[in-house]
C-alpha cells in the first residue's frame, strides 16, 4: 500500500509553500502590475479615443452649423444685391425711357417745324412759278 510519511510530507509542503510564496514575491506580483498597468493603459486610451471622438463629433458639428450659417448669410447677400441690381435695372430703365421719351418728341417737334418751315417755302415758291407761269403764258 501507499506508506505516507508525515516528515517527508511536511518537509515537501514546507516546500511547496515557500515556493509558491517566493514566486509569488518574484513573478507572480511583477506580472499582476505589469497587468494592472498595461489595462490602465488600455483603459486610458481607450477613454482618451473616446474623448477625441466626442471632440472631433462637436467639432464637425460645429463646423457644420457654420457652414449653414455662412450659406445663409451667403444667400441673403446674394438676394440682398440681386434685388438692388433689379431696382438699379429699372431706374435705368426708367430714365432711359423716359431719355428717350424725351428726344423722341424733340425730334417729332423739330419735325414738325421743319415741316411748316418746308411747306411755307414751297408755298412762296409755287406762288412764285405759278407768277411766272403766268407770265410765260401770257406771253406766248
Amino acid at each position: 500500500m501507499l506508506d505516507i510519511h508525515k516528515l517527508w510530507f511536511l518537509v515537501l509542503l514546507a516546500n511547496f509553500f515557500g515556493l509558491i510564496y517566493v514566486l509569488n514575491v518574484i513573478l507572480f506580483r511583477p506580472l499582476l502590475k505589469v497587468f494592472k498597468e498595461r489595462e490602465d493603459t488600455v483603459k486610458g486610451s481607450l477613454d482618451a479615443a473616446k474623448e477625441m471622438n466626442t471632440k472631433k463629433e462637436e467639432g464637425i458639428a460645429r463646423m457644420n452649423k457654420e457652414i449653414a450659417d455662412a450659406r445663409s448669410r451667403a444667400k441673403e447677400v446674394f438676394e440682398t444685391s440681386r434685388n438692388e441690381g433689379l431696382n438699379r435695372q429699372k431706374e435705368l430703365l426708367s430714365e432711359s425711357e423716359a431719355n428717350a421719351s424725351g428726344m423722341l418728341q424733340k425730334a417729332r417737334e423739330e419735325l414738325r417745324a421743319e415741316v411748316a418751315k418746308a411747306r411755307q417755302t414751297l408755298k412762296a415758291d409755287v406762288e412764285k412759278f405759278s407768277d411766272e407761269i403766268v407770265r410765260k403764258l401770257v406771253k406766248a
